[in-house]
């Protein structure tokens, strides 16, 4: 039996505003994920544990709270970031 695969490519056209909002999100995806990353290499090293994604959440509140600019995206992006 043939295995068939499909594939949808869909190209967006944000207005600027959306387009904005976008590339916001990106940053603020970037900036959890290179915190996070140095944040568990450093524990490791130190400790010989690990950061764990129920840690890296928890401690994601507060820096939300220390860093306005973090409340702008959505949760969940930065959550899987």
């Amino acid at each position: 039996m043939i295995a068939v695969k499909k594939a949808y490519k869909f190209r967006m056209y944000p207005n600027k505003k959306q387009q904005e909002l976008i590339n916001k999100t990106f940053g603020c995806c970037r900036f959890v994920y290179n915190k996070y990353l140095a944040k568990r290499i450093d524990v490791y090293k130190n400790d010989k544990e690990t950061f764990t994604y129920k840690q890296c959440s928890s401690d994601l509140t507060n820096l939300k709270k220390e860093l306005k600019w973090l409340k702008e995206p959505d949760k969940f992006s930065l959550q899987n970031a």
